[in-house]
């Protein structure tokens, strides 16, 4: 894995942080929080020109087929500049199509998001926020050619916005592991769905979503009945290093912004950056942004490889999920009263990246996910090789 970027990375890194500083403002980020949709459908358009949402998707469906490290690093940039848009939802549900959807499936929807048409979301949670499988009590059940869906999700992503959510059913009873899962594309205009706007700390859109006899034909259920279990599992691995990658990208510009209000902000005669324990904050900020980096590429290094990476995500999430956040506590403490202002715009930052932390998964979930893989009996997996108990004996 070569850590360093590409001269086209470092390109494309640097087009989308000049496109960004142009095109959005923090008065932009500001206005959104109360608009009805959340996101500037110009802007919209204006990225779907740049490619950025059908980025990896199959050039067949109107995608250029890179990459999943460049979508990381349009999301990083994204992140950094707050930008208002329904990228991660969009990105993460087109990407599940495109990898397990049938042939029908993705021509009725990729081509539409990779040309900024069409805005997607997905559901898995409901009132047991943890991410397993046996959470799941929202439920489908087969009417002839249709499947009737009932329940309750929570904290979905831009539903208010979207044209149509994956959406996490139990199709069987719940068994060991993943089975008796199943996936449904659902139109966001069905008869029998409702959503409930949810007041976050980001003032981003998240809604309670509710399935009230709502009908979804058979051509709609993504990937096997009842197995639908890993295909959810890989949705959210790549949702959450996505998000790992976002949340990176505002806690570097946040941690930028203290540093540089240390150089110039005087008190006892001097730069507050000249003295050792501002200078100790600083530092661990860039540490600690730096080691995120490199957990979240290795993670979509693996990706883009084929292998598994799910000890890496969920190392990348847990470290961010702890680490990010104390990148925006510290920046408010070198910032001071003033950083609490609502009038400064440091707050913004800080806001998206605790809300962001809280999501996809609790640091105590992933380290279980890790642990989980370290000790896997009758064997451990030590490091990725694994040792039969007799051996340690």
């Amino acid at each position: 894995m070569d850590l360093l970027l590409t001269d086209e990375e470092k390109m494309l890194r640097h087009t989308a942080r000049e496109f960004l500083e142009a095109e959005c403002p923090t008065t932009l980020v500001r206005e959104m929080e109360t608009d009805a949709k959340g996101y500037p459908p110009l802007l919209w358009r204006k990225v779907a020109e740049l490619g950025w949402q059908g980025m990896a998707l199959p050039e067949k469906y109107g995608g250029q087929d890179l990459p999943l490290v460049y979508v990381g690093l349009i999301l990083q940039e994204a992140g950094r500049a707050l930008v208002p848009l329904p990228l991660h939802s969009t990105v993460a549900a087109a990407l599940t199509i495109a990898s397990e959807g049938t042939e029908a499936q993705r021509q009725a929807v990729l081509p539409a998001v990779a040309g900024g048409e069409s805005v997607l979301t997905w559901a898995f949670t409901e009132e047991d926020p943890r991410f397993l499988s046996e959470t799941i009590r929202t439920h489908a059940v087969g009417d002839g050619e249709h499947f009737v869906i009932n329940g309750r999700k929570l904290f979905v992503d831009n539903f208010v916005a979207a044209d149509q959510c994956l959406v996490a059913c139990r199709t069987a009873p719940a068994s060991q592991g993943l089975g008796g899962l199943s996936l449904f594309l659902v139109d966001t205009a069905s008869p029998g769905l409702s959503q409930i706007p949810l007041v976050t700390l980001a003032k981003d859109k998240q809604s309670e979503v509710v399935f009230d006899n709502v009908r979804v034909s058979r051509s709609s259920l993504i990937g096997p009945l009842h197995h639908g279990g890993p295909i959810i599992e890989r949705m959210l691995e790549r949702a959450t290093v996505l998000l790992c990658a976002q949340m990176l990208g505002a806690t570097r510009k946040d941690a930028e912004m203290a540093i540089e209000y240390a150089k110039y902000r005087v008190a006892f005669g001097q730069p507050i950056g000249a003295f050792q324990s501002i200078q100790h904050l600083c530092a661990d900020m860039i540490m600690w942004i730096d080691g995120g980096e490199l957990l979240t590429y290795e993670a979509l290094w693996k990706m883009d490889q084929g292998l598994r990476a799910s000890v890496e995500v969920s190392q990348a999430k847990a470290f961010c999920n702890e680490k990010c956040e104390a990148v925006v506590r510290l920046s408010q403490m070198v910032h001071g009263g003033i950083g609490f202002m609502m009038e400064f715009d440091l707050h913004l930052w800080f806001r998206r990246v605790s809300a962001w932390t809280m999501r996809l998964g609790t640091s105590f979930e992933h380290r279980a996910r890790i642990a989980h893989a370290l000790i896997d009996s009758p064997g451990r997996v030590i490091l990725g090789r694994s040792v039969p108990v007799e051996a340690e004996a």
